[in-house]
């Protein structure tokens, strides 16, 4: 048997409805940015390390299933059922199908770089950051003076904190003790689950050398492009 050096968890189950009309019969996950999809583009920047990955999956789901099957990009691909009531639940569906205690959790609408997740692995637990010019309508990561995250602010009123803390991060299963709550919307989301974890764990917030920021809509797409230049 194969040994499994380390599992990421991909969250692609989310309706991308700000990209309409793109996702009206398209999956977010499955929309390209250049010649590649965001999945395409996930993977290709995991390091060796990572050998199996857990999808979870939900609005159109069958089209990520049929895409990815059960190897894609030279790695392993069990799938989980995400749930509507959020992130949270969505990463505790994930999380079930995890041997190890350490893992790497991406969302499904990223594109990272392979240099930024590297630097990621190279610390025990850590959360990808980079700095936003309006930090509205995100989390954002409150620094130690050791650099580790004190805390995560969901929409900040403070326009001073603009280290936008999402998208990557290295966990382990202490996470798992971390109570959902729900949300002034009715969702639960991983964000609040994380800024109970690092309270509890040290994790290092790694500074992006290479930030896309969100891609939430069509017009992200294009900009996106533009900054890697595809």
């Amino acid at each position: 048997m194969t040994r499994i050096s380390m599992q990421a968890i991909i969250l692609a189950s989310g309706e991308g409805q700000r990209m309409r009309p793109l996702t009206t019969t398209t999956p977010k996950p499955l929309l390209k940015v250049g010649r590649k999809t965001f999945l395409e583009h996930i993977f290709a920047s995991f390091p060796d390390e990572v050998t199996e990955v857990i999808v979870v999956t939900r609005y159109l789901g069958e089209q990520i299933r049929a895409y990815c099957s059960a190897q894609f990009m030279g790695r392993k691909v069990i799938y989980a059922d995400g749930s509507p009531q959020g992130t949270a639940y969505s990463f505790l569906a994930g999380a079930e199908k995890l041997s190890g205690d350490r893992f790497l959790v991406v969302y499904g609408d990223e594109i990272p770089n392979r240099g930024d997740m590297v630097a990621c692995l190279s610390y025990p637990l850590s959360v990808l950051c980079w700095n936003v010019e309006n930090p509205q309508g995100h989390g954002v990561a409150v620094l130690r003076p050791d650099g580790t995250i004190a805390e995560i602010i969901e929409k900040p009123t403070d326009k001073n904190l603009r280290l936008l803390a999402n998208g990557v991060m290295v966990l382990n299963k202490t996470i798992l003790s971390c109570l959902p709550r729900r949300g002034p919307d009715g969702e639960f989301f991983l964000s609040d689950m994380l800024n109970d974890f690092v309270k509890k764990e040290r994790v290092v917030a790694v500074k992006a050398r290479r930030a896309i920021g969100g891609i939430s809509t069509p017009a992200d797409i294009a900009r996106a492009e533009q900054l890697l230049r595809l």
